[in-house]
């Protein structure tokens, strides 16, 4: 009935997906395709580089690579989408993304060249997801009226989650396909042969997302902006940096230290399931039968069960939030994020012990919507946006050099002429990346403030 309040619930996405404009409606899809893609292929891109003869540290360079993409493509993609509008911007970041997905999968066609295509297809590939942000954001700004700009979000959100869920098991579904009946760690030749199955997937949906996002979406909505002043920008980045409300300070160094510890391990998850512990799975499951899969294909499994528990706690979480506070949510999401890291690499090579963990690993995103609320709820109303990106940029930038560092402890260092100079373990490097997650979760806790309206009254 009209005027009738109803508490959201996790199929709210779906739901205020059918009544949008047509052009959010094109851009949930063509994001779904586009992190379909991406999700099923970056979890599983450090096996595939250490299957074409990369070394831990290479793999934790490709992690810092990927960190600096992240950190720098948003701004001059929002630049671009101003200047030419977010149907060409869109198209043009999709087909960038679909020449990377495609560059990764003749990687293993050139040889001694291999890795270094690697790196190069990483620029392409992250087009989309990095520089196409500002574009997507101004999609739903220019086609949603002002107050259905949560729900227009929120469509885009579900889609790109949901996405999240599918893609990986649909990369478990490919590489047991391959791997047929085993519960060993396949061969490198069969990781490189499934894993082009699961690229020529995600090229096929790129081009597809592009095309259905060209010819569906209706620029003539589109704003376009005027030419960009450098040194004007530059510096208010730096005026919004030095007016950050004091009350978020505590909570960038806390985020900060455990996304630092997160990015350290993150892209090492795929090898300690696969290599470190090698657990399959193998098992009589009711009206399946008896399913056999390798190490690689359980990983993609565990990492459905993690964003299935990701999907269905984050809104009873978030209503929690409104009864207990939103620090106490946040701190719990970097409590998990935290402790993550060395419960996996101590863990027996157990296949339902790992599905508990994974399963534990998914309430980190439970507490992504306190998160943001906490960071923008202290901003004038007219700077949210302003204190937003500042608050992430910093972040971003300090945890570049994260992944690189985690490579060296994980695998040791060596240096041309010297050799080995520290030996290193996977063991040593998720526990040190622990203690720092536990550091930020502790400071975060000690020193962080409670958004306002959430502060529960001693009356």
């Amino acid at each position: 009935m009209a005027g009738e309040s109803r508490s959201p619930d996790a199929l709210d996405g779906f739901r205020q997906f059918f009544a949008l404009e047509r052009d959010v409606l094109v851009l949930s899809v063509a994001m779904f395709a586009f992190s379909l893609g991406f999700q099923m292929t970056s979890r599983y891109l450090a096996e595939y580089m250490v299957a074409l003869g990369a070394g831990t540290f290479v793999v934790g360079l490709y992690g810092t690579v990927s960190n600096v993409i992240s950190a720098v493509y948003p701004y001059p993609g929002g630049v671009l989408s101003d200047r030419i509008g977010s149907r060409y911007a869109l198209t043009v970041f999709g087909f960038l993304s679909a020449i990377g997905f495609a560059l990764w999968l003749l990687a293993p066609v050139v040889g001694s060249l291999a890795i270094g295509l690697i790196f190069v297809g990483l620029v392409f590939a992250q087009a989309w997801k990095s520089f196409g942000l500002g574009a997507t954001f101004a999609v739903v700004k220019q086609a949603v009226p002002p107050d259905r700009l949560a729900e227009g979000f929120a469509s885009t959100e579900t889609f790109r989650r949901t996405a999240f869920l599918i893609g990986p098991l649909l990369a478990a579904g490919l590489f047991a396909l391959v791997g047929a009946e085993s519960t060993v760690s396949l061969p490198d030749a069969a990781v490189i042969e499934a894993f082009g199955l699961v690229l020529a997937v995600a090229v096929v949906f790129a081009v597809c997302g592009t095309v259905a996002q060209h010819v569906l979406y209706d620029p003539s909505g589109d704003s376009l902006g005027t030419s960009f002043d450098g040194v004007e920008g530059i510096r208010g980045v730096f005026d919004d940096l030095r007016g950050l409300p004091p009350e978020l300070r505590p909570l960038l160094i806390g985020d900060t230290l455990v996304r630092f510890a997160n990015g350290m391990v993150y892209v090492f998850f795929v090898l300690v399931v696969t290599r470190f512990l090698a657990v399959g799975f193998d098992a009589s499951v009711p009206v399946l039968g008896r399913i056999s899969l390798s190490p690689q294909a359980y990983f993609g499994v565990l990492l459905g069960i993690e964003m299935a528990v990701a999907l269905l706690t984050m809104v009873p979480v978030a209503k929690l939030a409104r009864r207990v506070g939103l620090k106490p949510v946040v701190a719990l999401g970097f409590a998990v994020y935290a402790v993550f890291p060395v419960l996996l690499i101590t863990a027996p090579p157990d296949a339902g012990v790992l599905a508990l963990l994974f399963g534990f690993s998914g309430l980190r995103f439970a507490g992504l919507p306190a998160h943001k609320a906490l960071i923008v709820g202290p901003a004038d109303r007219d700077a949210g946006g302003r204190i937003t990106g500042s608050y992430y940029l910093v972040r971003n930038v300090a945890v570049i050099p994260s992944a690189a560092l985690g490579g060296a402890i994980y695998g040791g260092l060596a240096l041309p002429g010297i050799g080995r100079v520290f030996a290193g373990s996977p063991t040593l490097a998720f526990g040190t990346a622990t203690v720092i997650g536990l550091c930020g979760t502790g400071c975060f806790l000690a020193f962080g403030e409670e958004f306002g309206p959430y502060a529960r009254s001693d009356e």
